[in-house]
């Protein structure tokens, strides 16, 4: 059974470290913050509580797309929940949601990642 203080902060630290790689990935044109680190920590600690906490209301209500378009929807859940975070936290700017659905799949590649690499170390103690 996982702790949930250290699911919360790898959850944390994974949304800050996949919205800094975006925003370098996407450039200043899509992505633009003032190049301090609390603001993409912020904004990573924004984007973990609307995860945990918004994330699956709006995964329950859009399930009959999920199931229509066979999961590639959540792409789109992804993206939303990272442009709804760049709305409520401001120093983080997204410029069209487009960029937010780019940032959300480098977010969940990142997040895919780090989950095997650690999943891959618990298993080999």
């Amino acid at each position: 059974m996982k702790r949930p203080l250290y699911s919360f902060l790898t959850r944390w630290l994974v949304s800050s470290l996949g919205l800094w790689i975006a925003a370098g990935l996407l450039g200043n044109n899509s992505i633009t913050y003032q190049n301090e680190a609390s603001v993409i920590i912020t904004g990573g600690l924004i984007l973990a509580i609307i995860n945990i906490f918004l994330k699956p209301f709006i995964i329950i209500l859009s399930l009959p797309f999920i199931l229509f378009t066979l999961g590639l929807f959540m792409v789109v859940i992804n993206g939303l929940t990272v442009y709804i975070a760049s709305k409520l936290y401001t120093p983080l700017h997204i410029t069209s949601f487009w960029s937010a659905v780019f940032a959300g799949m480098v977010i969940g590649l990142v997040n895919y990642l780090v989950t095997a690499i650690v999943e891959e170390r618990q298993e080999s103690k």
